[in-house]
């Protein structure tokens, strides 16, 4: 499948959010991820995520498609993340 996924976190969080979602996916602006994901990787994904954040307090976003080719992107101005490889 392929996600994009948003967070909010409180600051102390943020670092360790960034990076442990470096390890399934692609960063491409602050506070955003997006990448293909199996679906084993991705209960694994959410089961770190908890272990993490404070869901009283914290936010996490998650958009899904069944194939990268199903999703259509427009992006404006910068681009943060390298993301050429995402649609042709």
């Amino acid at each position: 499948m392929y996600i994009v996924l948003t967070y909010d976190v409180a600051q102390e969080r943020v670092a360790k959010v960034c990076r442990y979602l470096r390890r399934y996916l692609h960063w491409v602006q602050n506070s955003v991820f997006e990448g293909e994901i199996t679906e084993g990787r991705y209960a694994e994904l959410l089961a770190g995520l908890r272990k993490i954040i404070r869901s009283d307090y914290d936010s996490i976003y998650i958009f899904h498609w069944p194939a990268a080719h199903l999703v259509q992107k427009t992006s404006l101005g910068q681009e943060r993340g390298h993301t050429d490889w995402l649609i042709e």
